[in-house]
């Protein structure tokens, strides 16, 4: 891969450089007669173009090559996190934000990936649509119609859980990364465009540039891929178990989700099938709530979001 990206600068700054201009001839001096020493000829401006359109595409197949920083992941996350607040305001009930700031951050620290570039954040989006979102690079937002569908605080708890578990198999970078190698093999076009082009030209490199729109609504709105909830399931039930959560929570939101059904929100973010249902239920099988669950129900029951 990395070959055929090389290949691609080199083809790029080949063709726009012979195509845009023809090298000027410089007087070759006759040794040993000193000569006059000849001033560099200016480059030309289409020189200067097809250059700088190689060296941008160079950079960003490094940087594809090379994959996300955690920090780059990080404002990345907080790029996806600002479309969601411009759509859905962020609740400013800060005795429910700090409560489910607690439980999120006791099942992410007993996570796969318990730390991230700047932490791990959970906010309540102030909406009736029952869902959730993980950004990447830790910022998780749950809608308060979710959370009112939870009944007690380990379905709270299941909840951001998997949201965790997106975040840690790093669902939403990957569908950035992959985003980002389109973009790498298209970069010669549209850095060619904006040097040469115009009108419609510039149009298209609006487009092209827009793509963070494509990954928002990848995170957001069309949704993880069945095999991504799957493992986000599969983590969230480890988590759970680590974190002294009934594992079980999981199967009972989803299943409460199922069979109230719907076509949107959590639905169509996150596929939801009675198979996966009954996936979660064999990897973690209920029992009936200790003593210590009935005291996080009843906490949960006291909040008021």
């Amino acid at each position: 891969m990395k070959q055929k990206i090389i290949g691609i600068v080199v083809l790029t700054v080949a063709v726009l450089f012979l195509a845009g201009f023809k090298v000027p001839s410089l007087p070759i001096p006759t040794p040993p007669v000193p000569t006059p020493s000849v001033p560099s000829a200016p480059v030309p401006a289409e020189a200067r173009k097809a250059v700088e359109v190689g060296a941008k595409t160079g950079q960003k197949a490094m940087a594809a090559s090379r994959g996300l920083s955690d920090s780059e992941e990080y404002y990345l996350g907080r790029a996806v996190a600002a479309r969601l607040l411009a759509k859905y305001p962020l609740s400013q009930n800060q005795q429910a934000t700090a409560y489910v700031n607690q439980v999120g951050q006791s099942v992410a620290t007993k996570s796969s990936m318990p730390r991230t570039y700047k932490g791990y954040h959970f906010g309540i989006l102030e909406t009736s649509d029952p869902n959730a979102y993980a950004c990447p690079g830790g910022i998780i937002l749950i809608t308060r119609g979710l959370i009112k569908e939870c009944q007690n605080e380990d379905e709270l708890a299941a909840v951001l859980a998997h949201e965790v578990g997106h975040i840690a198999n790093k669902d939403g970078v990957n569908s950035i990364n992959r985003a980002r190698w389109t973009e790498v093999l298209t970069t010669a076009g549209t850095e060619a465009v904006k040097q040469y082009g115009g009108g419609p030209a510039a149009q298209l490199v609006t487009i092209f540039e827009g793509s963070i729109d494509d990954v928002f609504k990848t995170i957001a709105v069309n949704g993880y891929s069945r095999r991504a909830e799957e493992a986000a399931d599969r983590a969230a039930v480890t988590t759970l178990t680590r974190a002294g959560y009934n594992p079980a929570a999981l199967a009972a939101i989803l299943g409460r989700l199922n069979t109230r059904g719907g076509g949107g929100g959590f639905f169509r973010s996150h596929p939801l099938t009675i198979q996966r249902v009954e996936a979660v239920k064999m990897l973690a099988r209920e029992t009936p709530p200790g003593p210590q669950e009935q005291t996080r129900t009843k906490r949960f029951k006291q909040m008021n979001f």
